[in-house]
């Protein structure tokens, strides 16, 4: 019997380090998710030769070839829409999307942050931590919606602040914990298992009723 799988479009700008991670998740026979594409708004994005090692289509539209953001998020849906996508994955895509963007794919496109939201939203997120003296700092994947990195959470990882920590060091730890939950929250998708409840999201099938920080020493997240 054939598996359907759901969908994923990937948006990028970078390197593509959480795409390999879910790409990596997704070589698994029983993962129940797919990468359809890859898009960039960067000609030079690093994580496009990744796609093409695995052998996934990829686009790029130059945001730098439009006028204004309504012009451009309207040919990268286009674009987008040409995949057919259950699920559009946003991995380091460094635009502010329009609301008329996020409204096309509402409750269907996530994204990860460098923190613990809703601190630190937007850029610098480690060393604004290190400068708040937080001692506890991390990362969430949320559901996308027209307020920059807010959205209903789906789950946080927790990683202790050392005293001797820079913003390189307490960023690759955050980064390290990226790579584990991005690919289950998309696994959680597309087993239909989220069920947004206000600001939180409700994991079926797990014992806390809304989406829990997990911390490095308590990996088990199912």
């Amino acid at each position: 019997m054939t598996v359907v799988k759901t969908r994923c479009v990937v948006l990028i700008s970078g390197r593509g380090s959480n795409l390999e991670a879910i790409l990596k998740a997704a070589g698994a026979p029983d993962y129940p998710a797919a990468v359809v594409a890859v898009v960039s708004n960067k000609v030079d994005a690093l994580g496009l030769q990744l796609a093409r090692d695995a052998g996934i289509p990829v686009a790029v539209v130059p945001n730098t070839d439009y006028p204004d953001r309504v012009a451009y998020d309207r040919a990268l849906q286009t674009v987008v829409d040409t995949f057919e996508p259950d699920l559009v994955v946003l991995a380091g895509f460094m635009r502010i999307l329009t609301p008329e963007f996020v409204a096309h794919y509402e409750n269907r496109m996530i994204n990860i942050h460098p923190s613990l939201l809703p601190a630190f939203t937007g850029l610098h997120t480690h060393q604004r931590a290190l400068d708040a003296g937080v001692r506890f700092h991390g990362c969430t994947v949320h559901f996308v919606t027209a307020e920059l990195d807010h959205g209903p959470i789906i789950v946080q990882a927790a990683v202790e602040v050392h005293a001797d920590d820079d913003a390189h060091s307490l960023g690759a730890r955050v980064l390290s914990e990226e790579h584990q939950i991005y690919p289950t929250a998309v696994r959680w998708f597309a087993e239909g298992r989220l069920h947004i409840a206000g600001q939180g999201v409700r994991v079926e099938g797990r014992a806390d009723p809304l989406s829990a920080v997990v911390a490095p020493r308590l990996k088990a997240i199912v």
